[in-house]
């Protein structure tokens, strides 16, 4: 070893060392741009495979970042350009912070000291987030249903329907203000705390109701059988389709109204929600096994930002205990329980209201995943386990971390939502990748025929990309870390939903367990019988900023109204007596939705000047029409052609879509 070898690895060791001591086991959000960058680096070859489970901890996050300054010659797309050292040297500023006393720049306080030898250390933060969007739309059907009578088995499923109109205006707000508290309990143990308060606002528009149960087989005189009609809602008009997350917990109070029998499921009118994020994190083996119990967003065993299928951290956050077990640098296990929460407003029943307490009676849920990965160098990886959402009882068959949840219903009973699932990446180094995703809720193989694959039963999604570095953009100077994503995503009727049950402990009740949160999904962002085709790039200009421009085609089976498609919801029901004869005709059993989707935005910190604020925008179009079979033929009756419509219920339409923000004291 030449001695000029010799002092860059001490340096590099001396590097590590001091990093370790300093780092923190709290974990690095969702969101944060650093994820796009270990993304990038590992398909250039720069580190190594790691366990497909996000968030990472600060102390991870900033051993790859030092992996990857230290781990970029001899590349055959070339290293790092200065550009994107100076991005990294960047995030490891923000990510490992001095413990100073006041940083006006981040709006910290902080202090570390050792106390019988053992280091403590704490930081007080406070931010600002300030969001605002608005939505205009010059085409729209704008339909008005007559209003509602109150009676469950009224069969005008268009009661109650308000659409947007042409020229409409429609403007949203998601404000807050929130402490943190964070800290490190010796070298290997982290806490974290996270208050906000938030003034929201998120117009939608009421589409029509929907038969969550199979109306071919409705029985409307079965007791067990009622309240199967539910109203179904746009997606916040002022936000790009399934993008919106709810930020607060539980309900929230219409400004006006704040007292303590006030409680709203939805911000139709400016309100007040609280949420909270509580943390407990660390490392155990010098970091080969790592431990989380916390309320957060999670992004599990997904092939790319975004894209997993089984647990998406698209979903809304929830309380659970992880960990993850990496013997080897080819092999990691994690494991996860977690307590899911109710959603308000899905539960409310026609004319008989929610109430806080029969909302959630019929939503006590737990959820438990078990993962094994596989890694081969640089050039493949593989996950594969389990996932279930299961009614909260005494359960060690979920709670213990090594058994099989899929086998574990089987041999406990069959009252619960389990589903397997399967990911495989190959990739070259420096050029691209491709993956396969699969998620397999529920198949039968008893009745194998040429129609096969047409059986409702076949409760599956799958997803196919490929993600490319695009080396020559980067002699521009500003497209560091550039990626190209392509990626189609099928989710098949009835994935991710489940017949309500009679579970053992909770009486007479009919238990919901479709694969849900809050009411967003826990795993894809899209519904059930959709699917989807997303053309991405991504870039950063300069340090402390992101670019994203993106299309989406996405194509949705009608979940409201008389052309209604079944198993299009989260909340439908695959009829339990017949389900081996019902089948599914993707765009050629009744009505669908297209939705053509452009966006653009980007986002620009000036922490690195020392002001204290980050600016962000986004600006786009949402083109919609619908398709429908011969209206003269009723609907999931089979397979017809279909052509484009333009009706009332059913209308095409054109908003352009904008947000723009601003955050003080910024962490990231």
């Amino acid at each position: 070893m030449s001695v000029k070898k010799f002092l860059c690895f001490c340096v590099f060791a001396v590097a590590v060392q001091i990093f370790l001591d300093a780092q923190s086991h709290i974990s690095v959000p969702l969101g944060h741009p650093v994820y796009h960058v270990i993304e990038q680096a590992q398909l250039r070859g720069l580190h190594r495979f790691l366990p497909s489970v996000r968030p990472y901890t600060r102390a991870q996050v900033l051993s790859i970042i030092t992996e990857i300054l230290h781990n970029d010659s001899n590349r055959r797309f070339g290293g790092l350009t200065p550009q994107e050292r100076r991005i990294l040297q960047r995030f490891q500023q923000d990510l490992n912070p001095e413990r100073d006393g006041l940083n006006l720049t981040r709006g910290t306080i902080s202090t570390e000291h050792y106390w019988n030898d053992v280091y403590f250390s704490a930081e007080f933060g406070i931010g600002f987030d300030l969001g605002f969007s608005a939505s205009v739309f010059p085409i729209a059907g704008g339909f008005r249903g007559a209003p509602f009578d109150g009676d469950p088995e009224n069969p005008d499923l268009f009661a109650g329907a308000r659409h947007p109109a042409s020229g409409d205006f429609f403007g949203g707000t998601d404000s807050s203000m929130y402490m943190a508290l964070t800290g490190d309990l010796g070298r290997n143990h982290s806490y974290g705390f996270k208050i906000r308060g938030s003034f929201i606002r998120a117009p939608r528009a009421v589409l029509g109701r929907m038969h969550t149960f199979f109306p071919g087989y409705y029985n409307p005189g079965d007791p067990a059988r009622q309240d199967r009609i539910i109203f179904s809602h746009s997606e916040p008009l002022t936000h790009f389709p399934f993008t919106f997350s709810r930020n607060w917990d539980g309900s929230l109070w219409f400004l006006g109204s704040l007292d303590a029998g006030s409680f709203e499921p939805w911000p139709y009118v400016l309100s007040f929600g609280y949420s909270m994020l509580p943390e407990m994190s660390g490392a155990f083996l010098n970091g080969h096994v790592t431990y989380r119990v916390a309320r957060l967003n999670r992004e599990w065993v997904g092939m790319a930002n975004n894209a997993s299928l089984t647990l998406n951290q698209s979903a809304q956050p929830f309380l659970a205990a992880e960990m993850t077990f990496v013997p080897f640098r080819w092999l990691s296990f994690s494991a996860l329980t977690g307590i899911l929460e109710y959603d308000p407003i899905q539960r409310e029943y026609l004319g008989r209201g929610s109430g806080l307490k029969r909302s959630a009676a019929v939503f006590q849920n737990a959820f438990s995943i078990n993962v094994v990965e596989f890694k081969v160098r640089d050039f493949f990886r593989v996950n594969f386990g389990s996932a279930t959402v299961w009614a909260k009882r005494f359960h060690l068959g979920y709670l213990f971390p090594m058994a099989d949840t899929f086998l574990t219903q089987n041999t406990t009973g069959d009252f619960d939502n389990s589903a397997l699932f399967l990911n495989l990446m190959g990739q070259y180094p420096g050029l691209g990748n491709i993956w396969f995703s699969l998620f397999v809720d529920e198949i039968s193989f008893g009745d194998v025929s040429r129609d096969f694959f047409n059986m409702s039963r076949m409760m599956i999604a799958y997803q196919i990309g490929m993600s490319f570095h695009l080396p020559w953009l980067r002699r521009v100077g500003w497209l560091a870390f550039n990626s190209l994503t392509i990626s189609y995503t099928k989710i098949e009727p009835f994935t991710f939903t489940h017949t309500r049950e009679h579970i053992p402990g909770y009486g007479d009740l009919l238990m919901e367990t479709n694969w849900v949160n809050f009411g967003r999904p826990l795993g894809h962002y899209l519904p059930p019988n959709s699917d989807e085709l997303l053309i991405r790039f991504t870039a950063m200009p300069a340090r402390g900023s992101t670019i994203n421009l993106q299309y989406q085609l996405i194509r949705h089976g009608a979940n409201f109204g008389t052309r209604a498609v079944n198993g299009s919801s989260h909340w439908s029901e695959l009829d339990p007596r017949n389900r081996n004869a019902i089948r599914k005709y993707f765009l050629r059993d009744g009505a669908y939705q297209w939705m053509h989707i452009i966006r653009l935005g980007g986002s620009y910190s000036f922490t690195g000047s020392n002001l204290p604020f980050s600016v962000f925008a986004e600006i786009g179009m949402v083109y919609s029409y619908f398709t429908d079979i011969d209206a003269n033929i009723p609907p999931n009756s089979g397979r017809h052609s279909f052509r484009r419509v333009d009706t009332p219920e059913y209308p095409r339409s054109l908003s352009f879509i904008g947000t723009i923000g601003v955050r003080i004291f910024p962490k990231w």
